[in-house]
């Protein structure tokens, strides 16, 4: 198959920028004082106070609640704080229960939108920390691999115990770093976990699945909505299509959606399109199927309610994104396509029985780059034939 003309090589140099960042880090790591460590670990202390530091949006938030909750089983008398940006509140729920404080940081370079200037990333540096330092916790994980950022504000927030992924960047600021694995991000987050609380563990989906707190108000703002669209109480079989997703080289086509379709109306389905303000565009041109059981609701839902109809439908079909996961997170069937994004790394975290993922047949996928700076020429999830999902929705429809 086809390879883009200029695909990275996994094992190539880091980029110069990267390199001076590393360099810098090292000897602004030594000048501090390196990496002192405690005398005591959380789970030898009465009443151990956690920071837990996350600046991610939805997807990854929820790979986070299984090593969360189960942190919360195995050291109840920890004071755990979550320490996220403002985009991750729509996650939150999928969180609940699992910790006790939560700390807005407005991290930069995950902002999605115009990034803070150097000054103002250091500046935020000093004064998070000074911030942080008041609060006297025992322990801090940085639970994003390569969050060198995090990491940094931990040590800068006299924070003793620091735990981690070893990287070049990140490690030079930790107490502890753990080798990074090839694994799923939710089983990186509870070995982190169990890296604290000094305890065995085995990631597995069934045991540590995700979950995304529905309140029975909404799936009432659910289920009359759909009575609204279609005039019945009863609206299975429901399938739901989220065409977007967070970076331009994991869409898929409209073209395409539109016989997938097709193909589920004349298999007597229902089908919703859903996606956010951003998107109607894109929802409407999936959605021009010339069919009464078609409906475009791009822009027309709230977060939590979205989540409920996803919980609602007897299948979700779309490209990598966060809101997939929560379609598995409210135990949905999924369909998921991949080009550029690993699923061992961040595909769905559930049964494969349920959740399929369809993978590019580029040579070069996956590569990790999202930020291809000519997507329309970057074709390895629209190269993904329409076949293979329809397959993939009538094996877990059953009906193939």
């Amino acid at each position: 198959m086809p390879a883009y003309p200029h695909p990275p090589q996994p094992h190539a140099p880091l980029p110069r920028q990267a390199r001076v960042r590393v360099s810098l880090t090292h000897g602004l790591a030594r000048a501090l004082g390196g990496r002192r460590g405690p005398r005591e670990l959380p789970g030898q202390l009465a009443h151990p106070r956690i920071l837990v530091i996350r600046p991610d949006h939805l997807g990854d938030m929820l790979f986070l609640g299984p090593a969360l909750r189960w942190l919360r089983e195995q050291m109840p008398q920890a004071h755990i704080t979550l320490a996220a940006g403002p985009w991750a509140r729509p996650a939150l729920p999928g969180l609940a229960k699992a910790y006790d404080e939560l700390i807005e940081i407005p991290f930069p370079g995950f902002e999605r939108q115009k990034r803070a200037s150097l000054v103002s990333r250091w500046g935020m540096l000093g004064s998070w920390g000074r911030k942080l330092r008041k609060r006297k916790f025992d322990a801090a994980l940085i639970a994003r691999a390569d969050h060198w950022w995090g990491a940094m504000l931990a040590r800068l927030a006299g924070i003793p115990l620091r735990l981690g992924f070893d990287t070049p960047q990140t490690t030079p600021w930790l107490t502890r770093a753990l080798p990074l694995a090839r694994e799923h991000a939710a089983a990186s987050n509870l070995r982190l976990a169990a890296a604290l609380a000094n305890a065995p563990i085995q990631p597995h989906p069934t045991q540590h699945p995700l979950s995304f707190h529905l309140t029975p108000r909404d799936l009432g703002d659910a289920d009359k909505l759909l009575f609204d669209i279609f005039g019945v109480d009863d609206v299975h079989p429901l399938a739901i299509v989220h065409p977007g997703a967070g970076a331009a080289v994991k869409l898929w086509e409209p073209e395409k959606w539109q016989r997938v379709i097709t193909w589920l109306v004349e298999a007597g389905m229902r089908v919703v399109v859903t996606g956010g303000p951003q998107e109607t565009s894109l929802t409407r041109a999936v959605a021009a199927v010339p069919s009464g059981n078609v409906i475009d609701l791009g822009g027309h839902t709230s977060f939590s309610t979205l989540a409920a109809l996803l919980h609602r439908a007897d299948i979700v079909l779309g490209p990598d994104s966060g809101v997939l996961h929560l379609a598995v997170a409210v135990d949905a069937n999924t369909v998921h396509l991949y080009g550029p994004a690993d699923p061992i790394l961040f595909g769905p975290w559930g049964d494969s029985d349920r959740h399929v993922v369809i993978m590019s047949s580029w040579d070069c996928a996956p590569c990790g780059k999202l930020d291809w700076p000519d997507p329309a020429a970057h074709a390895c999830v629209r190269e993904i034939p329409v076949r293979d999902v329809i397959l993939a929705a009538q094996k877990l429809l059953g009906s193939a």
